[in-house]
């Protein structure tokens, strides 16, 4: 019997908990996988599910063996899509997630460069902002923010995490005195609220002399969704701390002006680094790389 077809037939059953849905998806028979399981079984001189009327289970001994069972069919995959590369050029599909803001602070740019760059590949981007299990939820790559330093994961710095401090020419119209780190609280602000964020303030430094700034009193507008406090600050409702990454156009166009640009501020919780982080059993895939070194690229262009 083919050893890769059983594989594969036993790993849509497990992933099914039936064989008559596992045969419906692979387009084939319940006798057949039951016929593929069955030979594993043997070979293996172990039980793989607990059958019964109603049911299926897998065994100890099959949960063991699924583990193995899928890294074989995705090692073998993965390989199978590299020598196609090898052959035609960059190919297929590249599914990534990364936070949400992301997204329309570079990310749709990067996207539709690539796109460009390798018309034969196909991009999945998923955005949110809570902890994705690459592998459990089949990510290629992630990008993130701070350190990374799980098992099984290899994580690349693509660009930095550097704050700022900004307010559109409308907002400093109305307020003209000067942001300093003494005046503070005679400015409106715009605040993210994030679990990982403290409200201790901020360090900031300046020709060796290292201050810590407390937390702002006069917060207009508080939330933990950074493109609404972004449009916010645009709109000329207040101050923003933010990553330089997320206001750069901004600035570049003028939209936004960039105070107290003198002094350093330490970063945040999220850590100093943009990384991009992806499964170490792919190293070797060259659309994660392509993509990778597309980013960076694109994030030194930018500054």
């Amino acid at each position: 019997m083919d050893k890769l077809g059983a594989l594969a037939m036993f790993v849509a059953t497990a992933e099914q908990g039936s064989f008559s849905r596992a045969a419906e998806l692979l387009g084939k028979t319940p006798s057949a996988l039951t016929k593929a399981v069955g030979h594993l079984e043997r070979e293996l001189g172990a039980q793989l599910f607990e059958r019964s009327t109603r049911r299926i289970v897998l065994t100890e001994a099959g949960r063991l063996y699924l583990d193995t069972a899928r890294q074989v069919l995705q090692r073998l995959h993965e390989a199978n899509e590299e020598i196609g590369q090898l052959q035609h050029g960059l190919h297929g599909s590249l599914r990534l997630t990364a936070p949400l803001a992301f997204g329309r602070a570079f990310l749709d740019r990067v996207c539709a460069d690539f796109l460009a760059l390798y018309p034969q590949i196909r991009l999945r981007v998923d955005l949110c902002d809570h902890f994705v299990d690459l592998v459990e939820a089949g990510y290629d790559l992630a990008l993130r923010e701070g350190p990374s330093d799980l098992p099984g994961l290899i994580a690349k710095v693509v660009g930095k995490n550097r704050i700022c401090l900004c307010a559109s020419p409308a907002y400093l119209a109305r307020n003209p005195q000067p942001l300093t780190p003494q005046s503070l609280d005679e400015h409106d602000w715009l605040m993210y609220a994030h679990p990982a964020l403290g409200r201790e303030g901020w360090w900031v430094e300046r020709g060796g002399q290292r201050l810590r700034l407390p937390h702002p009193t006069r917060v207009r507008l508080e939330s933990d969704n950074y493109d609404l406090l972004l449009g916010n600050a645009l709109a000329g409702v207040g101050v923003l701390h933010c990553p330089l990454w997320s206001v750069a156009a901004h600035l570049a166009e003028g939209r936004l002006v960039r105070l107290m640009p003198d002094w350093r501020i330490d970063p945040d919780a999220f850590g100093e680094d943009i990384l991009a982080v992806y499964p170490s059993h792919r190293r070797a895939t060259g659309k994660v790389h392509a993509f990778i070194e597309h980013l960076q690229r694109s994030l030194a262009g930018t500054g």
